[in-house]
């Protein structure tokens, strides 16, 4: 369930936020990985001269372990370019999907970057976001919810760490790269709001708190906006596998963009 405890982000005069999520970084998809890395690092580039704040929605990783003292190898990149952009003073935000589940402080250390393993409420501007990946979230997906509580139970997570990296890393990122090919067309195509799983958490959501003015969350790999009421709006937003896009935030008003086509 979301945090009670809203944040608070008052956004200046010329300044955008920005809402991103499920780059699958590792995964070959319609670019190479490298390819696609180079795209994203150029779409913060584009944007860091008015960004005040990029909420990164899960999945940046298609698999991302931290051992006590060992990371994935790769992404250097990435990684040196969103230091560069908290070093600037950018407020940066990351929500752990189901691929990058078992992430832990490694960004918040080094980088200086929250990260949140549940959706949260944000307020900017006056106006309430409920935010997250998605996963797990919904009326459906029952598999996938058993096994969720199994990959974040703490017990699991320590009896995996016993792995050495060499055999713990490669194999959990098989599984993750199975995974992804195996729903990547199921992903692809519109349900129905009847059977979009996101669009319907959003409307049970709103029962409680008819407050929320904006739903934005990833996980679906498809760009989508959706009024869930007369004043509240689902919005997804897509991928960097297939679509490339993202989200900005100006003046109250949410877009959806897309960088590449």
């Amino acid at each position: 369930m979301p945090q009670t405890k809203h944040k608070h982000i008052k956004v200046p005069a010329g300044k955008k936020v920005y809402f991103t999520s499920d780059h699958h970084f590792g995964l070959p998809g319609k670019l190479s990985s490298r390819e696609r890395e180079k795209l994203f690092v150029d779409w913060l580039d584009n944007i860091k001269h008015d960004a005040y704040a990029i909420f990164i929605l899960g999945d940046m990783f298609d698999f991302w372990y931290e051992y006590k003292m060992a990371v994935p190898k790769g992404f250097v990149r990435i990684l040196g370019k969103l230091a560069e952009l908290t070093d600037q003073g950018i407020q940066i935000f990351f929500f752990v999907g189901n691929h990058d589940m078992w992430m832990r402080d490694y960004l918040t250390r080094e980088l200086n970057i929250p990260i949140f393993f549940d959706p949260q409420i944000f307020i900017i501007d006056e106006q309430k976001f409920l935010l997250g990946h998605g996963d797990g979230l919904g009326p459906g997906d029952k598999t996938y919810k058993l096994l969720k509580k199994v990959f974040r139970n703490p017990v699991a997570q320590w009896l995996y760490r016993w792995l050495h990296p060499d055999i713990g890393l490669p194999l959990a990122k098989y599984l993750s790269q199975r995974n992804k090919l195996i729903s990547g067309e199921y992903d692809a195509k519109f349900k129905g709001e009847d059977r979009e799983w996101l669009f319907q958490y959003a409307k049970q959501f709103l029962t409680k708190q008819p407050e929320i003015k904006y739903f934005v969350f990833g996980h679906r790999h498809l760009p989508l906006k959706l009024p869930v009421s007369n004043n509240s709006t689902y919005f997804n937003t897509g991928d960097w596998l297939v679509h490339f896009t993202y989200i900005e935030y100006e003046n109250g008003q949410l877009l959806l963009k897309k960088f590449y086509n």
